[in-house]
């Protein structure tokens, strides 16, 4: 029950590939390592998942209350023998400016030990005053250890050790000098899912094996373990689980793969049985009641999305007919008329009128506030925002006749700045990504909506002669 953030001075330090080598190399010496990232992500948290073999858990200021990162961070890591949490960005970085949300904030709430990971290269005694400004910045903030990272060679890590222990109390846990095989590895991170890399698991064993050498695991350990104890929360009032009654597919493959682990047990605990598929092998859809395609990188499987054209027509078949599916990001994209990247063009489902453009920017990025309308198919029923966030390099043209909407735009991109949240029949399809956190219960009305559908259906076919 052990726990420490994983942080930095600033963003691409090599923190998410320490956060990495940590979890897989004390699951190798038998630790029940439970991973957790801040703030709204996919990729990361697949690898640290692979990395522990245990589902890691997002944190997330914007989309949860305090009480709520609490419970979920009390729940899962109460079950196991350390807990690593990796931050976003850098310490302080947050979007307010009192800090609020930041990572310090984080590690504040969960009494996290703070263990910085600094990109050392070109520094030597200039690295002292960085660490004494982090550790005056906010007092309140346990900085137990620092890794080094980057470091040009033995030398250079000599005379950064000499310097930290001569100017600061901070002890250095460890030393990691460059390495290709890790910059390689970083370099995945940024452009692929762990669910894609057909050599993630030797990837992560390389870098296990280069941290477990360069950073003293026992020290972590010793770290971790200033932490006070986790107790898991007051279970709440006993609700029994329903038995399930509808059959929810998932596309789940090297194309999409972008779920938090949270909202597949919501959905699960409001009845539904998760039948999960591949759209780039499977040829025919699974019996189901109800569709979820969430997000990935559709693009890098254009040509095999495509090349599936038996299951992209029942697809579009099925949504014509009704089929009540709600389609993330990726999802949206697979189910518009085509997708052009990298100058070529490859056909998709072709349910939404539109054409997909990958461009090289991100053309929606960060923390979105939506206001549902009433075309919503399974509205909330209050008139409370829905916070969501999106990360899409992709914009939809030739969309002329792209409506209803479910939501209204306040903050973020959706489709066209003002809307998001396309409606056809009973297809749901966003750029946002939504969460199964606070007030925003979406898989259970999700499920509820599949039910009901079910139960109509039902009715007409036993109405009819």
């Amino acid at each position: 029950m052990a726990h420490l953030l994983i942080s930095a001075a600033h963003k691409s330090s090599g923190k998410t590939t320490i956060s990495l080598g940590l979890c897989a190399a004390l699951r190798k010496r038998g630790q029940t390592v439970q991973p957790f990232k801040k703030g709204p992500d996919y990729i990361d948290p697949l690898w640290l998942s692979l990395a522990s073999q245990r589902p890691c858990r997002n944190l997330d200021f914007y989309l949860m209350d305090r009480p709520e990162i609490d419970s979920l961070f009390r729940t899962h890591a109460s079950a196991a023998d350390i807990s690593i949490i990796e931050a976003n960005k850098g310490l302080y970085d947050g979007l307010d400016l009192d800090g609020s949300n930041s990572n310090a904030a984080l590690a504040a709430l969960l009494q996290a030990p703070v263990v910085l990971v600094i990109d050392a290269r070109g520094m030597t005694r200039g690295i002292a005053p960085l660490i004494l400004g982090y550790q005056a910045f906010d007092r309140d903030i346990n900085i137990a250890g620092v890794i080094l990272n980057k470091l040009g060679g033995s030398r250079h890590e000599a005379k950064l050790r000499a310097v930290i222990e001569h100017y600061t109390d901070v002890p250095v846990l460890g030393a990691v000098h460059y390495d290709e095989r890790l910059t390689i590895v970083e370099r995945h991170l940024g452009l692929m899912p762990s669910n894609e890399a057909t050599e993630a698991d030797r990837h992560i064993d390389e870098i296990s094996d280069i941290v477990a050498d360069q950073v003293d695991l026992e020290k972590i350990q010793a770290v971790a373990a200033q932490a006070p104890a986790v107790t898991p929360p007051a279970p709440a009032t006993d609700i029994a689980t329903p038995s399930p009654d509808v059959r929810i597919g998932i596309a789940r493959d090297a194309a999409f793969a972008f779920y938090y682990p949270d909202d597949l047990e919501a959905l699960r605990a409001a009845g539904a049985e998760l039948v999960f598929f591949d759209t780039l092998r499977d040829q025919q859809l699974p019996t189901m009641d109800g569709l979820i395609i969430g997000g990935g990188f559709p693009e890098v499987q254009m040509h095999a999305l495509s090349a599936n054209e038996a299951l992209r027509s029942e697809l579009r078949a099925a949504i014509d007919a009704g089929l009540p599916t709600y389609a993330e990001c990726g999802g949206l994209m697979y189910l518009a008329r085509s997708i052009q990247w990298d100058g070529q063009r490859r056909e998709m489902v072709g349910v939404l009128p539109a054409d997909v453009v990958m461009h090289e920017r991100p053309q929606g990025r960060g923390y979105v506030r939506l206001r549902e309308s009433d075309r919503h198919p399974w509205p909330s029923g209050t008139q409370a925002d829905v916070r969501v966030h999106e990360f899409h390099y992709s914009s939809l043209e030739n969309a002329d006749a792209l409506h209803p909407f479910a939501f209204n735009v306040l903050r973020g991109t959706g489709i066209d700045g003002q809307h998001d949240g396309f409606v056809h029949r009973n297809l749901l399809a966003c750029y946002s990504h939504q969460r199964n956190v606070g007030d925003n219960d979406w898989c259970a009305r999700f499920v509820e909506f599949v039910r009901k559908h079910v139960r109509s259906r039902a009715r007409g076919l036993h109405a009819a002669p």
